[in-house]
């Protein structure tokens, strides 16, 4: 069952509140202060049943997605437990509309691409383009990665165009460690074992580039993958922030050729993470498999994290 935790009536409140005074026309809309509540919703844990918890953080309601659907759902298939969350809320991130309801249109359309991939979603109610490495949100995420009881947590590298990209991977960065640090947080019990911490794959140079400790083949569930991330109309049809007018056509054949321009694109992505991270591949699969896989998702490791032997990898990949 996909869980997500948001101020959901507080925005549709403030939704209404704003189409009656017409705030919310095609053009620019004005962001809406998103209320907080007045107590936290009780935290969703896995159950402990010796399964792999896995809990994977990207910036917007798509980043973790796009990062780890593939993995995320052999993972699932397997019976282990696969958390998404999204450290804002998304609420500029489309070129035509903004505030509440596009908040909770991007909450819709990840919850939707989690009931397909298998795992559970949360978006937290942080304003899109202002998370900043403050101590609150420290605490937030290492609350996130503690209720969990990870095993692996994923996110994108420091280095990055997008500063909410950026600091959300320096806010797991420095929850690395204090997950472990009894007084930090103490209304969650600390993690006994420090998890292994990953870096999904980019192709940023400056100030190092990212390097392939483990490569996995996606080829299996690639077609159900690319489904559930096509759900995300906003940001794959309509090109989110940087789109315009005309993008996702109103005719019915105009918008199927976008969404099988689309899906090309996203196979694409898969099929040269494969092509790049070759050498991963056949390390971790062996020659003979390692060359014939066509779709990949590729990872590094965080030297912040437990580091994990060969052995332990292949335990936590057990693909």
């Amino acid at each position: 069952m996909t869980r997500t935790r948001f101020s959901l009536l507080a925005l549709l409140a403030a939704a209404s509140v704003g189409a009656a005074l017409g705030m919310f026309s095609t053009a620019w809309q004005p962001r809406i202060a998103l209320a907080k509540p007045a107590a936290p919703a009780p935290a969703v844990q896995p159950p402990q049943d010796g399964k792999l918890r896995i809990i994977i953080f990207g910036a917007h309601p798509d980043d973790a997605e796009y990062r780890g659907a593939g993995v995320a759902m052999k993972w699932a298939k397997l019976g282990h437990h696969v958390k998404l969350v999204s450290a804002t809320n998304g609420d500029i991130g489309h070129w035509q509309s903004a505030g509440g309801p596009l908040a909770l249109r991007r909450i819709r359309e990840v919850q939707e691409v989690a009931r397909r991939l298998g795992v559970t979603v949360e978006v937290l109610d942080i304003h899109d383009g202002e998370i900043t490495p403050t101590l609150e949100n420290r605490r937030t995420f290492t609350r996130l990665i503690r209720q969990w009881n990870a095993d692996i947590v994923i996110t994108n590298r420091p280095n990055d165009y997008h500063p909410d990209h950026r600091y959300t991977s320096i806010l797991v960065q420095d929850s690395a460690y204090m997950v472990t640090v009894p007084f930090f947080v103490p209304d969650v019990p600390p993690l006994k074992n420090n998890p292994v911490f990953f870096y999904t794959a980019d192709r940023f140079q400056k100030p190092n580039p990212f390097t392939a400790d483990l490569a996995v083949s996606i080829d299996e569930v690639i077609e159900p993958t690319l489904d559930a991330l096509l759900v995300m109309e906003s940001q794959i049809h309509e090109g989110g922030a940087n789109g315009y007018p005309g993008i996702y056509p109103e005719d019915p054949a105009g918008r199927q050729k976008r969404r099988d321009e689309v899906r090309k694109s996203l196979a694409r992505r898969y099929a040269s993470a494969a092509d790049t991270y070759r050498d991963a591949l056949v390390k971790f699969y062996g020659p003979d498999q390692g060359r014939k896989i066509r779709y990949a998702q590729a990872f590094e490791i965080c030297e912040y994290g437990r580091r994990p032997s060969t052995g332990e990898l292949r335990k936590l990949f057990p693909f």
